[in-house]
């Protein structure tokens, strides 16, 4: 494995190596750390020579080691530096959480991305991502002599994040080193044979770029193309992954050796690419124009493969530094290439905003912290589970959110959590980083407090859905059981002779079965005196007729006017309560003991089960010819409560000339949705569903439904 030699400040180094020895006795355990930490320190100062984040790298490694206190260091060591340290520490504990090496295991694409989020967001300072990157770096040079195992797992750690991380950030050299060590750790077998086909070292490979770039530099200069040459040796894992890819075998891998040619114009392009093969002959099937004909992610760029000096084949690529602009940062960044991420505009702008601030030369002089501001990843909030999971929240989130996210059980059960080990109130913000342990009891017991905004409990609007939802479940159940009670103990105090049917009195009382009638007894929507006068009709009508049948009986007051049964009318009918039908739906008649004929709609369900149990009740009946005949409907209207909705509902009716029988509304004050009910006569079913129709078209009407 070759190890790339980084450019540094020599002077920024040794001077933060010196003041954190000054720190720390002069024990086996303090030198240790401090070649360890002055190592990593070497790789962050060919990026950011900082004395600030140079010292802060050498004392992370003291304080990891135990070789220096938090104590010690705070009364010796810069503020500044200190502060970098401990937040690298907390940093250095992000791990994938993967299991013991077996095989080809792979986090997923979800987590994966998710934890590479993570570290842009956990750290307002970027050159803490560097740092962290560069320790990577660091571990997995000081695991060549270690066990397979450990090498198997930092392998997995800087495939899945800290390669991509690298990449992202543009952190090329990085990049490389990073990938070869994983590829050699993760497939040593591959790594090996790759290896020995390059039959040359890395070294030798970027002497003969070099001198690739001097030559071709030269000749564009005599060609008069003002150009940019820029070369690199294509690295083994990136060569490998080309393999599998397209499916080749070593000998077709023709861009081991590369070069760039920036130029400033579309001519120029094709101006140096008959330089290129003016100098060496090209590879026939290698060459792909994607500036005439652009890649569908607006990449452009000319690609040739050539025998270069020494008869090696060299890839050339060649575009304008606009092209190569858009190509690095833009819509075809490589790195979304590379990886298949989908785009996110926001992500990719602030990965541009880091890219600049770590890139070497860069903002000299000025305050990272300042440059980059509290703008970055500002719109969530990502933790730790206990587990090592990153679990990301809304910004503003409590432990109470993150308790909800888990699991809506783990929610409900909530009664306390720890945030970094130490208790924490439940409407605690959190901050990115933290680890969050929840403390559950065994019984779900939500409180009605974490719905009220004002009490900061919960940022999540779904976490405030799901404790709404219990509520409603509790209620619901609470007063299922308070109802049945109510309907027993009327039933015992009027001593029925005959259990009747519940659903026949909830069909009484305009409910569509049992359930619902339990509820309503329960909730208060029917009371007892209610309840009470339809077990008495009910009982009524269960008595044996003492007058004449039912076909020969006069109209009474409750007589449904204008419909005929079985080409008979005037006779003793009324309209049913459960589904009050409207010309022209189709009716049929249901004959009761002592009140006549109930007219239902024919697809009643209650008419169903009343058929089922006496058939022989079940007549024909028929609609009447009078236009002017109006019939009782019901219906209900689900709006947000707002000023003016009875008023607005009032006006449609009165707009239609419908008189109002009833209204009644309740309103939700926690959801401040109103829930009315009205019983108005219509001339038709038209008549009805234009009106329906204009109830749904007012302003916060959820939903208008016929009873």
């Amino acid at each position: 494995m070759e190890t790339t030699t980084f450019d540094n400040d020599q002077a920024a180094l040794a001077a933060a190596a010196a003041a954190a020895r000054g720190l720390a006795e002069e024990t086996d355990a303090a030198r240790a750390a401090l070649e360890r930490g002055t190592a990593i320190a070497s790789i962050v100062a060919h990026f950011d020579p900082d004395p600030e984040a140079l010292q802060g790298v050498v004392l992370q490694s003291l304080l990891a080691a135990g070789a220096l206190s938090t104590e010690a260091a705070g009364r010796a060591a810069p503020a500044a530096s200190l502060a970098f340290a401990l937040s690298l520490g907390r940093l250095g504990r992000l791990d994938l959480g993967l299991p013991a090496p077996t095989g080809a295991e792979r986090v997923t694409a979800a987590q994966a991305e998710a934890l590479r989020r993570m570290l842009l967001a956990v750290v307002s300072d970027p050159r803490l991502v560097l740092a962290r990157v560069a320790e990577q770096l660091w571990l997995l040079r000081a695991a060549r002599q270690g066990k397979p195992d450990e090498r198997r797992r930092l392998g997995l750690q800087t495939r899945d994040l800290y390669a991509p991380l690298a990449n992202r950030l543009g952190l090329t050299v990085l990049k490389w080193e990073l990938e070869d060590y994983s590829f050699r750790y993760l497939e040593p077998d591959d790594y090996r044979r790759i290896a020995a086909s390059l039959a040359e070292r890395r070294s030798d490979r970027e002497r003969y770029i070099e001198e690739l770039q001097a030559l071709l530099g030269s000749e564009l200069h005599k060609a008069g193309i003002a150009a940019e040459v820029h070369g690199r040796p294509k690295h083994i894992y990136s060569i490998w992954r080309k393999m599998q890819r397209k499916q080749l075998a070593f000998e077709q891998v023709f861009d081991v050796r590369a070069v760039r040619i920036l130029v400033d114009s579309v001519a120029a392009c094709y101006g140096a690419l008959g330089v290129v093969h003016g100098l060496w002959r090209y590879l026939p099937g290698e060459f792909d124009d994607y500036i005439a004909t652009p890649k569908l992610n607006g990449y452009r760029s000319i690609h040739t493969a050539v025998v270069g000096p020494s008869e090696r084949p060299v890839e050339v690529q060649i575009r304008t530094r606009e092209m190569h602009a858009k190509a690095e940062l833009g819509g075809a960044a490589h790195w979304r290439y590379k990886e298949g991420a989908p785009r996110d505009a926001g992500h990719e702008r602030k990965v541009e905003q880091l890219r600049a601030l770590l890139a070497p030369g860069s903002g000299a002089g000025e305050d990272p912290l300042e440059r980059v501001g509290a703008e970055l990843f500002r719109e969530h909030v990502y933790v730790f589970s206990p587990k090592g999971d990153v679990i990301e929240l809304p910004a503003g989130a409590t432990p109470l959110d993150f308790a909800y996210h888990v699991h809506t059980s783990l929610g409900h059960r909530c009664r306390g959590a720890r945030v970094d080990g130490r208790m924490a109130p439940l409407d605690q913000r959190l901050e990115n980083g933290l680890t969050v342990e929840i403390i559950a009891g065994r019984e779900p017991q939500p409180s009605r407090d974490w719905l009220v905004e004002s009490r900061g409990f919960l940022a999540s609007k779904s976490a405030r859905a799901k404790v709404r939802g219990w509520f409603r479940q509790i209620d619901h159940e609470d007063h299922l059981r308070s109802g049945r009670t109510i309907l027993e103990r009327e039933l015992a105090r009027r001593a029925a002779t005959a259990p009747p049917s519940i659903d026949e009195l909830a069909a009484e009382l305009g409910l569509p079965g049992a359930a619902e009638l339990y509820v309503a007894l329960g909730a208060g929507d029917v009371s007892a005196a209610q309840f009470g006068a339809a077990l008495a009709r009910r009982e009524r009508r269960e008595q044996p007729p003492a007058g004449p049948p039912p076909a020969a009986l006069a109209t009474g007051p409750e007589s449904a006017a204008g419909v005929s049964v079985m080409g008979v009318g005037d006779l003793l009918s009324h309209y049913a309560r459960c589904c009050r039908p409207v010309p022209p739906e189709p009716i049929e008649g249901y004959v009761t003991l002592g009140r006549g004929v109930t007219i239902h709609r024919a697809a009643c369900r209650n008419l169903a089960r009343m058929r089922t149990r006496q058939p022989a009740r079940v007549l024909p009946v028929a609609w009447g010819a009078d236009r002017e005949q109006q019939y009782p409907v019901r219906f209900s209207v689900l709006a947000a409560d707002r000023r003016g909705l009875v008023r607005d509902v009032s006006g449609v009716l009165a707009d239609a000339r419908l008189s109002i029988e009833r209204m009644t509304t309740v309103t939700d004050e926690a959801e401040r949705i109103a829930d009315m009910d009205l019983d108005v006569r219509v001339h038709d079913l038209a008549e009805l569903e234009t009106v329906l129709a204009r109830i749904a078209g007012l302003p916060g009407v959820l939903r208008v439904q016929r009873r």
